[in-house]
C-alpha cells in the first residue's frame, strides 16, 4: 500500500499518462497504469506534474520592507542600497524573521520548495543571520532554504566584512557571496573575488557572487571569478549572480568570456524583474535591456537560472514571488519564443537552479523526493503563458498547499461572466 499516487500525469519533458507512486516521502515508482494501491490518489487529468520550483536569488532580510523607512524616488539601485543603509539600524531580528516567514508562505502556496537567499553580513550585529538562520530550521518541514553571506556594502569597502563573514559562516550560512562591481576600485573587486574564493574553498563551501550587476561594459569581475574557480578547483559550485554587464559587452568579448564561463563550471544566476528595471538608467533611446546573454550563455551549456532577487522592498515595490512570472519575463526580455527555448525559461525556474544548488534529491525519478507541484496547465509552456494555478503543492509526500482551479463559466446570448477562483489555501502551517 503506497501512501499517494498521482494519475495520469504529464510531465515536463513531454511523457503523458504517468502514474507517479509516492512511499515514505519518496517516488517508489513512476510508469504508466500503475498496479498498485495507495492510502489517497489524486487523479490529475492530463495536466502538468512538475519537481516544485526553486528560487536561485532572493534577499529574504529586505523582503516585503516597501516603504520603510520611506519609498525609492527615483527606482534606482543605488538609492535602493542607500535606503537599506537608512533601514538596518532600525531592523529587529523579528521583523525580519515575520516579514521573511510571510514571503515563505508565499513561496509555498507558488510551488517554490527551495530558496537561495542572500543575507546582508555588512550590519555588524548580523540580525539579519540571526532571524534567518532561525527561519531556515523553522521552514524546514515546509520548503529549504540556503543562505549566502552577502557584504552589501563590499568585502573590502566595509572595515568589518572580513570579520562579520567568519562570524556568519560559524552560525551557519551556507554560501560564500560577495559584490565586487561595488568596491572602490577594479583591482579591489579583483582582490575581493580571489580572497572570498579562497576562503570558500578552504571550508569547502559554494560561492555566489552578484557579480557585474552594472551597465558597465569594462566591469568584467566573472572574468575573474571564472579563473579563481578554475585555480581552486570549485567547478560546479559557484554561481555568478546578475552578470548584467556582459548585456553591454561587444560581441567579440562575450565570445571569449562565455567559453571562459563554461568552461569553470560557474552557473549564471539572472534576474529578469530586476535587471530590466534597474539596468540601463543612465540610456536616453534606444535603451538597454539590462538582463545578461541568457540565450547565448544557454546555448553554449552554461547552467542558467532566474532568480526573482526582490519583492516588495528597497528596489522593486512589485512582485508577488511568482517564479511563473519571473519565466515570463525572462523569456520576453531574452526573446526567447522559439518552442525549446521556453522550455529553457521553464527549466530555468526548475531544473537548472536545482543544480546551481546543489540539490539533492530533486527532480521526476525512482527514489527522488516526493517535492511535487501539480498544475493547471497541459505543458510548461502553457504553465508559462497562464500563470498557472497551483492545484496541489506536495512536501515528502505530504499536500501542504492547494489552490482550486481556475474557472471561467461564459453564459451565452448575454455578456460574459466570468468567475475567477485564485485564493490559495495553506495547509497545517
Amino acid at each position: 500500500m503506497l501512501d499517494l499516487i498521482i494519475r495520469n500525469a504529464t510531465l515536463p519533458d513531454g511523457r503523458q499518462a504517468q502514474d507517479i507512486g509516492i512511499q515514505a516521502g519518496r517516488i517508489a515508482a513512476l510508469q504508466p497504469a500503475l498496479q498498485a494501491q495507495a492510502m489517497r490518489e489524486l487523479d490529475a487529468s492530463g495536466q502538468l506534474v512538475t519537481p516544485p520550483f526553486v528560487e536561485s536569488h532572493l534577499h529574504l532580510d529586505s523582503t516585503l520592507s516597501l516603504g520603510l523607512p520611506r519609498l525609492n524616488q527615483t527606482g534606482t539601485l543605488l538609492e535602493g542600497i542607500a535606503l537599506w543603509g537608512e533601514l538596518k539600524p532600525h531592523l529587529t531580528v523579528e521583523a525580519i524573521y515575520e516579514r521573511a516567514r510571510k514571503l515563505c508562505l508565499w513561496s509555498i502556496a507558488k510551488g517554490t520548495l527551495a530558496i537561495r537567499s542572500h543575507v546582508d553580513i555588512c550590519d555588524d550585529r548580523l540580525l539579519a543571520v540571526e532571524a534567518l538562520t532561525r527561519l531556515r530550521a523553522d521552514m524546514k518541514p515546509y520548503l529549504d532554504i540556503q543562505l549566502v553571506a552577502f557584504p552589501q556594502d563590499g568585502f573590502l569597502r566595509y572595515p568589518k566584512s572580513a570579520e562579520n563573514l567568519a562570524r556568519a559562516l560559524a552560525m551557519g550560512v551556507d554560501v560564500v557571496g560577495g559584490i565586487p562591481h561595488f568596491e572602490r576600485t577594479m583591482e579591489d573587486g579583483a582582490e575581493s573575488v580571489r580572497r572570498l574564493t579562497r576562503i570558500a574553498a578552504e571550508q569547502g563551501l559554494r560561492v555566489d557572487m552578484h557579480c557585474d550587476e552594472s551597465d558597465d561594459p569594462l566591469s568584467r569581475h566573472i572574468e575573474t571569478l571564472a579563473a579563481e574557480t578554475v585555480r581552486h578547483g570549485l567547478q560546479g559550485r559557484v554561481a555568478g549572480s546578475h552578470l548584467t554587464s556582459l548585456h553591454s559587452m561587444d560581441n567579440y568579448y562575450a565570445s571569449k568570456l562565455i567559453p571562459l564561463i563554461r568552461e569553470a563550471g560557474i552557473g549564471a544566476i539572472a534576474n529578469p524583474l530586476i535587471n530590466i528595471t534597474l539596468q540601463g538608467r543612465h540610456d536616453t533611446y534606444p535603451k538597454r535591456r539590462g538582463m545578461t546573454r541568457v540565450k547565448e550563455l544557454s546555448a553554449a551549456g552554461v547552467t542558467v537560472a532566474f532568480g526573482h532577487d526582490c519583492v516588495m522592498d528597497p528596489w522593486y515595490p512589485m512582485g508577488s514571488h511568482d517564479l511563473l512570472e519571473v519565466a515570463s519575463m525572462g523569456l520576453h526580455v531574452g526573446q526567447m519564443t522559439g518552442v525549446e527555448e521556453i522550455k529553457t525559461c521553464f527549466q530555468a525556474v526548475t531544473s537548472a537552479p536545482a543544480a546551481i544548488l546543489g540539490l539533492e534529491g530533486y527532480g521526476l525519478h525512482v527514489g527522488a523526493e516526493a517535492n511535487l507541484v501539480l498544475l493547471q496547465a497541459a505543458d510548461p509552456i502553457e504553465a508559462i503563458r497562464l500563470r498557472a494555478e497551483r492545484l496541489y503543492v506536495i512536501r515528502r509526500g505530504a499536500i501542504i498547499a492547494q489552490t482550486p482551479k481556475r474557472e471561467t463559466l461564459v453564459t451565452l446570448g448575454a455578456a460574459p461572466k466570468f468567475i475567477d477562483f485564485t485564493q490559495a489555501g495553506l495547509n497545517t502551517l
